[in-house]
């Protein structure tokens, strides 16, 4: 049993305008870049970060849980950066004898591209967060250079930004760092021509000091290069700036780089002893003698102080040698603390700690913490507590691109996927593979979904051939640490995960040294959260599950082809192992880390229907190779998988175990299992537009039983099938359901204890209307009916918000509707659709959930996928007013939709 009670922190920096006098400004450079890319590798510069071993043997269609395989060693024979870059992860490397002295020289210095003087006028100039790849076009067939496996989009080559930077003299004296949410990938950053280093790891955050290169109050040239290898992902990666840079401007005696972490003892409702730990930097050439003082004042819902402070920690004072860090720390008690807990049972409310640093009787430094105070309990045998209250994961995991607008980061984009799964249900989300953007965890927190935060899909044994095991013995702990550091006080956090399916399950002992040198990493970063990495192979009797404080499996807990229908396939073979690593691990809390897998295509029927309540999809079974669709029957998975049904009964027959992840929340682009000719993955409950598939009503129906619901499938347009059996299935939170095909009752259900669907597997299609009536306890509970439509006759377009920010980065996502003569939805209406803009705003993308259209992103003409398609919809920044999107389809009497936006 581990119990953790501590209060969890989201690092908040005060900001402020380049003009102000604070002692800390932290201002964005999202805008005014120019951007370049190489037409091809051929074509590349030769600042390359390391040389790398030959892919071509990658195979886009590698099955997911194939067994990793032993790095290849490949020796440099020309000059490489990788010295110049490691001295910039020394802070995150504990031992110093271990720490990288930058060699002499400054490789790049004479490169054009550096160089102030460069004419960039003819670049692309774009903004961040900016993905360089989601443009398109898509590759189509085979060969190509970029696969299914990773989305069939540009990502991989190299590519150049630049910007200029405007630092008054006035800032002379000050310490100026370049601050990089997100780069995809091997970045590295020059100031005026000098090298002043990077980071390979395209998820990690990194910091990197800028004040040895500025030229005060002269022009400064910032150019950052980025190299995203082909074959070194097993999803869409993305490339680019995907997040935001920023320069934050600081005295030399400061708050060091994510320097403060906040736990809680003794969590009540009476009261929560508050510990601060505080890291102080002095980048000063003489010692400094300070004090800090501490502030915790409380937030509202829209992250904003409420009244004045609740507590204040006693201040303290230090003094820091030149040149290094000191660690001070402090407590108070606070009475009757506002509690973080998961929505919807609790409320996560949120707190800021500021912190003022004086030297002297100067006021040097402001630096604030968001958190929240809770008490969580990892009990073996009952599960997840929090604050007391036992909640039961209702997870999915989640991939970081955001559909049409691929990976570049939009935080409107992200909370709409967010409030979705809150719809569904859902209240956990395991990162899936890496480390997040900062602003996805304030969501998190404001919105209260518990997170796993996960690093790493490979460590020293690889998957692609140019994954990230090239830079794992080097980088590893580097990309650790940051990520804790950077996340350890976000209250939605609740455990770390340190590799997913890794290649060293199969290396008995030294596979778990490896894990173990995770494990005992993150410890050092954060003693108060539990570890895991999810096991796709490993079993009770091997030496990598002792390694960590939970036991996370990846598709072990239900079994893994092992079921009758599965039996034929190759690969890992294994029964459902939850009651032995119960017995073998007694004192661990376990977790089905990624569990289903099932797939599907929205809307696309196919026969005949499995009898099980799970299958393998193949073709004429649940699949169709040629349309490449799987049937939204909702029983067909991946080899490795099993259904949500099979999941579901899984997790209720082994009460302990305390719930899990499924894969996946949404659609994302890239492993497209089972056909590869596709852009986007079939394993979403909800598509890659943010449409729910009917498996969303079924794991609705099982986490919000409380809400009266009943969901009908198929839709009911069939003129080939007359007289043609075509079953019919139900999901609801009622208890008896009651099917009626044009009136007449097809007869009435009761669901069994593991049953979590109702079938009419023999109802003979006749055109008109299907009805269900859903019963709970006797008395009806909720209907749902879907009829034979007529053609189409017009287009509904509505958006998810009419009123927008005019801020060039606030969204609206309008749905476009094809409905017949009488405003029946069409489920499986098809027509082209073109749409237009008038007013101050664009069109960022089209999409329809279709995980076959290969047609770009950003065009205005898209094909409706099954009655749906989508346009998201940005005003331009600084312009409000009103906006008009029209949608019309192409050479049909459809009347056209409107949707009408408001940009403030």
């Amino acid at each position: 049993m581990i119990r953790s009670t501590f209060a969890l922190t989201c690092l908040v920096f005060a900001t402020t305008s380049a003009l102000s006098a604070a002692p800390r400004e932290r201002i964005s450079l999202n805008d005014d870049w120019r951007f370049f890319k190489y037409a091809n590798a051929a074509e590349a510069d030769a600042l390359i970060y390391d040389v790398r071993p030959d892919d071509s043997d990658a195979v886009d269609t590698r099955p997911a849980d194939a067994k990793p395989t032993e790095a290849v060693d490949v020796v440099a024979g020309q000059l490489v950066l990788k010295p110049w870059i490691l001295p910039s992860g020394n802070a995150f490397i504990a031992d110093p004898a271990r720490r990288h002295v930058r060699p002499e020289g400054d490789p790049g210095a004479d490169f054009p591209f550096v160089q102030d003087d460069f004419n960039d006028a003819a670049w692309e100039p774009v903004t961040l967060p900016h993905d360089w790849a989601i443009k398109g076009p898509f590759y189509e067939g085979y060969p190509t250079p970029v696969g299914g496996g990773m989305g069939r989009l540009p990502s991989p080559g190299v590519a150049w930004y630049r910007r200029d930077l405007d630092i008054p003299a006035s800032d002379a004296g000050r310490t100026l760092t370049l601050e990089v949410d997100g780069a995809m990938s091997y970045a590295m950053v020059w100031l005026n021509g000098h090298l002043v280093g990077g980071w390979p790891f395209g998820y990690t955050s990194f910091h990197l000091d800028l004040t040895p290169y500025v030229n005060f109050g002269g022009p400064n040239q910032l150019s950052i290069r980025l190299d995203n290898p082909p074959n070194s992902s097993r999803w869409y990666p993305g490339g680019g700036l995907y997040r935001s840079v920023w320069l934050t401007k600081t005295n030399p005696v400061q708050v060091g780089q994510w320097g403060t972490f906040i736990t809680t003892r003794d969590v009540s409702a009476e009261a929560a002893t508050v510990d601060i730990a505080i890291n102080l930097t002095n980048r000063a050439d003489t010692d400094a003698s300070v004090r800090t003082t501490t502030e915790i004042y409380a937030l509202d819902a829209a992250g904003e102080r409420v009244g004045s402070a609740v507590a204040a920690f006693a201040p303290r004072e230090a003094t820091v040698v030149a040149g290094s860090d000191q660690r001070i720390a402090s407590t108070v008690t606070l009475a009757q603390p506002r509690l973080w807990g998961p929505y919807p049972s609790q409320t996560p409310h949120l707190y800021v700690a500021v912190t003022t640093l004086h030297q002297g009787g100067d006021m040097v430094d402001v630096y604030e913490t968001r958190f929240g105070i809770r008490d969580l309990l990892f009990d073996p045998v009952k599960g997840l507590f929090v604050n007391g209250e036992h909640i039961t994961f209702q997870g999915v995991n989640q991939h970081h691109d955001l559909g049409a607008l691929g990976a570049a980061f939009n935080v409107r984009a992200a909370e709409r996927q967010l409030e979705i799964l809150r719809e569904l249900g859902c209240n956990a989300i395991r990162l899936a593979h890496n480390p997040p953007a900062p602003e996805l965890l304030e969501l998190t927190d404001r919105m209260g979904f518990l997170v796993i935060n996960e690093s790493f899909d490979a460590w020293e044994r690889k998957k692609p051939p140019l994954d990230f095991h090239l830079i794992f013995p080097e980088w590893g702990e580097q990309d650790m640490r940051a990520l804790v550091r950077r996340d350890r006080n976000s209250p939605s956090v609740i455990m770390w995960s340190v590799g997913n399916e890794v290649g060293e399950q199969y290396t008995d002992e030294a596979g778990a040294t490896v894990g173990q040198r995770m494990h005992d990493i993150t410890k050092a970063e954060d003693p108060t959260r539990p570890t895991a990495a999810s096991m796709n192979y490993a079993k009770p009797h091997m030496p990598l599950p002792t390694v960590f404080d939970t036991v996370t499996l990846n598709y072990q807990g239900e079994g893994i082809r092992n079921a009758p229908a599965y039996a034929h396939l190759k690969g890992i073979n294994t029964p459902p192992l939850y009651p032995a690593f119960h017995e073998a691990f007694p004192d661990k809390m376990i977790i089905s880390s990624e569990n289903a897998a099932a797939v599907s295509s929205r809307g696309e029927y196919l026969f005949p229907v499995t009898p099980g309540i799970s299958a393998p999809v193949e073709g004429g079974k649940g699949g169709d190779p040629v349309a490449q669709h799987v049937s939204a029957y909702e029983l067909y998975t991946a080899p490795f998988g099993s259904s949500a049904d099979k999941v579901l009964g899984s997790l209720a027959r082994h009460p302990y175990v305390a719930g899990g992840f499924v894969w996946s929340g949404w659609d994302y682009l890239g492993e497209p299992t089972p056909y590869y000719g596709a852009r986007s993955s079939y394993f979403g409950v909800i598509d890659l537009a943010g449409f729910p598939k009917d498996r969303f009503y079924l794991y609705q129906a099982a986490w919000r039983p409380d809400l009266p619901m009943v969901h009908v499938l198929p839709h009911w347009n069939w003129p080939d099938r007359v007289g043609e059996v075509t079953p019919v299935h139900v999901f609801t939170t009622g208890d008896e359901a009651e099917l009626f095909l044009n009136g007449k009752s097809l007869g009435r259900k009761t669901k069994g204890e593991y049953d979590y669907r109702l079938r009419w597997d023999d109802v003979i299609y006749a055109p008109g209307e299907i009805k269900v009536v859903a019963y709970q306890a006797g008395a009806k509970w909720a209907e749902h009916i879907v009829k034979t439509t007529g053609p189409a006759a017009a287009l509904k377009a509505e958006p998810d918000r009419a009123t927008i920010t005019a801020d060039g980065q606030d969204l609206s996502f309008v749905t476009v509707r094809v409905l017949d003569a009488d405003g029946e939805f069409i489920r499986n209406a098809k027509p082209k659709l073109k749409f237009s803009i008038s007013g101050p705003g664009e069109i960022v993308a089209t999409d329809n959930g279709d995980p076959t259209d290969l047609t770009a992103f950003p065009s205005l003409q898209r094909q409706a996928f099954n009655g749906l398609a989508l346009a998201i919809v940005r005003g331009k920044p600084g312009e409000p007013g009103e906006i008009t999107v029209t949608v019309t389809a192409e050479g049909e009497d459809i009347a056209a939709g409107r949707a009408a936006i408001t940009t403030r």
